[in-house]
């Protein structure tokens, strides 16, 4: 790789050495590709699995995948690391930017560019490619940038442009659907919830379960042009102050979605429960025409739960999935974990957060989902796509016996995994840390994922599990659809699972990306304030704060070795947007 760069060289400085008529690189000098990632710099050397380290203040100019010549520094004590001396071959890639003080810096990384030019203002958010602005996308004092930032730093930013095509959106419909419109389905959702996945309803003479699932392969045929935008996005994106949808709002919104008092074409399953031993008898499952009667939301099923009107309709379904609840945790778990969902005002900063706790409608909903998800997966056999969760490794356990141990909670291995967890659960209780235990449980688990092989799901302990009920907004939803239908597993089912989940954690790093930035300017706003927060990384100097910025996380600059959970007062000390940093000191 380095030939055609030597002869060029030769001459500049002490570079090259010719010896036999041969160009030869000084021994002292290094030519390979910058490879900046996760935060990182290194210089990469041909087909070596070395990397040797850049610190940012020595990349002179250059960035990711650029071919440099770097002269390397040897450290007996440290690491060797490397000095760009020259950029030989810029890659051309286009970088999202900034202006500080005239001077061009990456924004993700904070690497200083070779670039001045004083027409750009302080806080200015370009795109820079072959050493030129190529857009100016706006500038940092404006808040509604932040989704823009985000969208392009984890590529997504195609999603803010119209789905370019028809929207003469027809459903591929079959004769042996089954009419079902005459039962009293109804749906259970979030009150902001746009798009309506499924919908449940119980016959209490029979004991038979329906769960009637928005039937999206109806519409969205394989590898047609809609198809293979919903495979490009995947999932649908939810940001605190709108939805990035997976497939056309005329088909999330409305085709698709389960809307009350209209005919919806849907994939139901009707599974026979055994009430008194919480087993299922049987199931079917086939298409159909359903008519939901009524959009329920969680706040008004907890209100009907809390009369315990035995005639309910509800009430009686909930006694049941209690039952088939509390089996399935005797395998499972069940973790204490609220969920933040961040509101914005119309100037999309910060307005306030609302912690959502799962209450008995959440619960109600949930247990029939899993139901039929279990049946879904159940009808694969060992190959198809199954929502995998492997059970954490020994040195994660290792580290929350260590963890959980420090807070005076004496935890030890058992016999298996599941054990040594449980007993962990039951200890916290009687300590009173129940939610603190089970967030140091969930950190010690592995990240789900999408696999073409059936495994156990460690969290929920099922053997069978595989993710049928909202095909609207995961593109999972809709191949286990089309698997079920056709019984044909897609050729390239390993790609299609491994690219998901690649998806899944990327969607998941851009809807935190663009939270903390906007905690950040919130906390700009406010130096000297002083909050309430929870130290929650020991290692690391972190607290969370619990009160009105809830959610967010700070670095504290006096740390004093609280230990793991203790409850201080911080005041903001400074805030930066663009990298999201937010300092702090106890006072």
């Amino acid at each position: 790789m380095i030939e055609k760069y030597l002869k060029d060289l030769a001459g500049i400085e002490d570079f090259v050495r010719v010896e036999d008529g041969k160009y030869r690189l000084n021994s002292k000098y290094k030519i390979g590709k910058i490879i900046v990632q996760n935060k990182i710099a290194t210089l990469k050397v041909g087909n070596s699995s070395q990397k040797i380290f850049v610190e940012y203040e020595s990349l002179n100019g250059s960035y990711n995948n650029d071919t440099v010549i770097a002269k390397v520094v040897f450290n007996p004590k440290g690491k060797t690391k490397a000095k760009v001396i020259k950029v030989l071959e810029s890659a051309n890639e286009t970088i999202l930017c900034y202006f500080k003080d005239n001077q061009l810096y990456s924004l993700k990384e904070g690497v200083s560019l070779e670039y001045r030019n004083i027409s750009y203002s302080n806080g200015d958010i370009v795109l820079f490619k072959n050493n030129e602005i190529v857009e100016l996308f706006g500038n940092l004092k404006d808040s509604k940038i932040d989704e823009k930032i985000s969208l392009y730093l984890y590529g997504e930013l195609f999603r803010l442009d119209e789905f370019d095509f028809s929207k003469d959106f027809k459903s591929k419909d079959t004769q042996k659907r089954v009419d079902l419109t005459h039962l009293d389905f109804n749906t259970i959702d979030p009150v902001g919830a746009k798009d309506y996945d499924d919908a449940i309803y119980f016959d209490e003479e029979t004991n038979e379960l329906f769960v009637a699932i928005a039937d999206v392969s109806a519409y969205v045929q394989p590898n047609d042009i809609l198809d293979k935008e919903a495979r490009k996005r995947s999932f649908s994106i939810y940001l605190p102050h709108k939805v990035l949808p997976m497939l056309p709002f005329e088909l999330s919104n409305n085709l698709c979605s389960l809307v009350p008092n209209e005919d919806r074409l849907a994939f139901v399953f009707k599974i026979k429960l055994d009430i008194k031993n919480t087993t299922v008898l049987s199931s079917k499952l086939f298409e159909a025409t359903i008519n939901s009667k009524q959009r329920y939301t969680y706040e008004a099923i907890d209100e009907i739960l809390k009369k315990n009107d035995k005639t309910n309709k509800h009430t009686k379904l909930f006694e049941i999935t209690k039952r088939y609840r509390k089996k399935r945790l005797l395998n499972g778990y069940d973790f204490r974990n609220d969920e933040i969902r961040m509101n914005l005002n119309s100037e999309e900063n910060f307005k306030d957060v609302k912690v959502e706790s799962s209450t008995p409608s959440h619960s109600l909903i949930e247990e029939c989902m899993l139901l039929a998800n279990q049946e879904a997966a159940k009808r694969l056999n060992n190959f198809g796509i199954f929502r995998v969760h492997e059970e954490p490794s020994q040195a994660k356990i290792g580290k929350l016996i260590e963890d959980v141990n420090s807070l005076g909670i004496k935890a030890k291995l058992k016999s298996d995994i599941h054990t040594t967890i449980i007993s962990i659960q039951e200890k916290a209780k009687n300590a009173n840390l129940e939610s603190e235990i089970d967030e140091l449980i969930i950190q010690s688990q592995q990240q789900a994922h999408y696999g073409s092989v059936k495994k156990e799901h460690f969290g929920l302990g099922f053997k069978d599990y595989s993710h049928f009920t909202s095909p609207i907004r995961r593109y999972a939803d809709l191949v286990l659809h089309r698997i079920l239908k056709t019984k044909i597993i897609p050729k390239d089912i390993d790609e299609v699972c491994t690219s998901i989940s690649d998806q899944e954690r990327q969607i998941a790093s851009l809807v935190w990306d663009f939270e903390d930035r906007k905690y950040a300017r919130y906390a700009k706003e406010n130096i000297d304030k002083i909050f309430e927060a929870k130290i929650t990384d020991n290692i690391k100097q972190i607290a969370t704060i619990t009160k009105e910025l809830i959610g967010a996380r700070v670095e504290i600059e006096n740390y004093g070795a609280q230990k793991l959970f203790t409850i201080v007062n911080i005041k903001i000390i400074s805030s930066d947007i663009i990298t999201k940093k937010i300092i702090c000191r106890i006072v």
